[in-house]
């Protein structure tokens, strides 16, 4: 069995339906989650640009029902006639699992250099420090940015990896996928499993079909909604 750390959670972002709004609503995603981790005392790494590791004591599991397609419901910055419009985005959640536990051909692994955007400082921007990888089995691919060494963003990268790849067998195991492409679903609007309304301020959990109020939500207070999901882990 491979050692899983449940104190670590790699929260990976995807936009779905609704063009331009989708990835601005995949980043507002992140921003709630960056500011629940802080609130919560927990440390959180900016891995790649919709990528994030979080931290803390039994993080995975408090996170872990977070895991679906998460609708909105908001009339856009961009819109000009006040229309709503829905977007949607998916968010999956693993913990971390050892590299050296999970079976990984480095001929299969292509790993080049490359440079890290965003904040960091000279060093990170024009120094290649960051590391892009490709594992050609499956198709995935990602970069890892966080640290400013290029040897510990390769390590980083392959342990994400090792997660990435664990996480396929588990759902091919429980018959939840067909495909290494398909681990967190297709993000379209009939999975969600919660609907941010702008409009009433709203955020209903459509699992337990509880409303939740959405300014609370958005400056990173989830501490009634995930304990209200608690409900959940009786259920499976």
């Amino acid at each position: 069995m491979p050692t899983i750390d449940t104190n670590i959670a790699i929260l990976e972002f995807r936009p779905g339906a609704g063009g331009d709004e989708a990835t601005i609503w995949t980043q507002d995603l992140i921003r709630i989650y960056t500011r629940y981790a802080n609130k919560t005392g927990w440390k959180i790494n900016q891995i790649d640009t919709n990528i994030i590791k979080i931290t803390g004591f039994d993080v995975f599991n408090q996170l872990k029902h977070e895991i679906g397609t998460h609708r909105v419901q908001r009339i856009p910055t961009t819109e000009k006639r006040g229309r709503i419009h829905t977007s949607t985005a998916t968010v999956a959640v693993l913990p971390m699992v050892s590299s050296k536990d999970i079976k990984l051909n480095l001929s299969d692994v292509e790993i080049t250099a490359c440079r890290a955007g965003g904040a960091g400082g000279q060093n990170v921007n024009k120094v290649s420090t960051a590391v892009r990888l490709t594992h050609k089995p499956t198709g995935i691919t990602f970069s890892v940015r966080q640290e400013r060494s290029q040897q510990q963003n390769r390590e980083i990268a392959l342990k994400l990896l090792a997660t990435r790849l664990w996480q396929i067998e588990e759902d091919k195991k429980q018959g939840k996928i067909s495909s290494a492409r398909s681990g967190i679903g297709q993000a379209m609007r009939a999975e969600k499993i919660r609907t941010y309304n702008y409009a009433r301020n709203q955020v209903k959990d459509h699992r337990i079909n509880k409303s939740f109020n959405l300014e609370k939500v958005l400056s990173g207070d989830l501490t009634d909604l995930l304990l209200e999901l608690t409900v959940l882990d009786t259920k499976n």
